[in-house]
């Protein structure tokens, strides 16, 4: 059993969904006594009834409007839905069954009795709680990571808990010494990828994560939050050099025929994601969503999709060193226009050991991700998709779905980085080429 939560937490509490009765009519018009008195005593009577008839008849219709609503079961792909016990701010009876799994998320790792009930009626500065910060890996025990932040407090108010998570995905970074760097040089970028890679690469793109400082996450975000930043970046789209200029489409303006279009085209994110939804993230859908998309199309930003801004940039080509300058020039006039809009000189949450702030751990640091998309049907045919995906974690990278991640695999794979903290978004370039030129050689020695 689970409990339904309003989407607006502005009051930084979570609050139980109340669902209203439809209230009684007892308003119905008596009979006049003037009109009987003249004589109209039964016409008056006739007419009463005809009046209450319809009244009735309304209050029918309001009782099963209300009806229809309180029937209306919560929708786990977008709805933030509590685990019966988190809801109640109690260890959740799930982890008894949780911590027996032979494979448990990282959360479930790291997070025990006592630990919780240390922090249950601790909140962030914006009101997060380790309830909230769990739900989602409770009520979703296959996750992987299975937890989420809800503002840059988090981090550090759950500390104990978050950065054991931070240190067992990001393997080898130690959040009590080490301290994030940034750099986005492309001159860098030191392999080359192999003309035997290249000529497989369909599609090349490279995105970053970036959290403005003076709101909280999106898990913790409210409708007119969400508003309030497409709002302001609709005038910081305005402020982008000629080369970057688009045009911005809301989720909730959009026409059938732009959503098909841009749906087609796989530019357009859809939300409906149990993990996410679990924590907050698609609440009040599809208000203060949208896209960006530039005349040439080959950068692209997501608003308010899980974290508040994804900066995309892509190239229909394996032209890495292109796609990678790109992104840089997209990062420094997203950061740039908001300074210049706002008047604020520190536009993004970011912290020295975890870099860029995130909703999920596994993002922190450069919050960012490079893929390509690479013909290896052979490859696929031969060893399978799960073993591609070893293979590529062994090189620091990940394999997926060519249409996300648990897509399904026929001749394609998508190649990424998988590590985020503690090295320079260039070096992790340099990872997805060294991994993608391996996987492409293996494809050439298929027989």
């Amino acid at each position: 059993q689970h409990y339904f939560i309003q989407s607006n937490l502005s009051d930084r509490r979570s609050t139980m969904f109340n669902i209203c009765k439809p209230k009684k009519d007892d308003s119905l018009r008596k009979a006049s006594d003037d009109k009987a008195a003249n004589g109209d005593k039964e016409k008056a009577k006739g007419g009463d009834k005809a009046k209450d008839g319809d009244k009735a008849k309304d209050g029918d219709k309001e009782k099963a409007k209300g009806t229809m609503a309180a029937d209306k079961k919560p929708d786990p792909y977008y709805d933030l839905i509590m685990d019966e016990d988190l809801a109640k701010n109690e260890w959740p009876k799930a982890f008894d069954a949780i911590h027996k799994a032979e494979t448990q998320s990282i959360m479930a790792q790291v997070m025990t009795k006592e630990m919780f009930e240390k922090m249950k009626d601790i909140k962030s500065e914006r009101g997060w709680t380790i309830a909230r910060a769990i739900n989602t890996g409770v009520t979703n025990p296959t996750s992987f990571t299975g937890c989420h932040a809800g503002d840059l407090d988090s981090y550090h108010t759950f500390k104990d808990f978050f950065f054991p998570v931070v240190e067992k995905y990001h393997v080898g970074y130690n959040t009590k010494t080490d301290k994030h760097v940034t750099d986005m040089d492309v001159k860098k970028i030191e392999t080359v990828l192999e003309k035997h890679a290249e000529k497989k690469i369909i599609s090349t793109r490279i995105r970053c994560a970036r959290n403005l400082s003076f709101f909280p996450l999106n898990t913790l975000g409210t409708k007119e939050g969400r508003v309030e930043i497409a709002d302001l970046m609709e005038k910081v789209f305005a402020t982008f050099p000629a080369e970057l200029q688009g045009t911005f489409y809301r989720h909730s303006t959009m026409t059938e025929d732009e959503i098909k279009h841009w749906v087609d085209k796989h530019f357009l994110f859809r939300g409906k994601d149990l993990m996410q939804a679990a924590s907050g993230y698609h609440a009040d859908w599809p208000h203060g969503r949208g896209i960006f998309v530039s005349k040439d199309e080959g950068f692209l930003m997501w608003l308010n999709e899980g974290d508040h801004l994804r900066i995309i940039a892509m190239n229909q080509d394996g032209d890495i060193p292109t796609t990678f300058a790109r992104l840089g020039k997209a990062a420094k006039a997203v950061e740039d226009g908001i300074k210049q809009v706002t008047g604020k000189d520190d536009v993004f949450a970011r912290d020295d050991v975890l870099g860029m702030i995130t909703c999920c751990p596994t993002n922190l640091g450069t919050g960012m991700r490079g893929s390509v998309h690479i013909l290896i049907p052979k490859l696929i045919k031969k060893i399978g998709f799960e073993e591609i995906d070893r293979i590529a974690r062994t090189m620091q990278c990940q394999a997926r779905g060519s249409s996300g991640e648990h897509s399904e695999v026929v001749d394609r794979v998508d190649i990424s980085n998988w590590r985020r903290l503690g090295f320079p978004e260039y070096e992790l370039v340099h990872d997805m080429v060294k991994c993608v030129n391996a996987i492409s050689k293996m494809e050439d020695e298929c027989e």
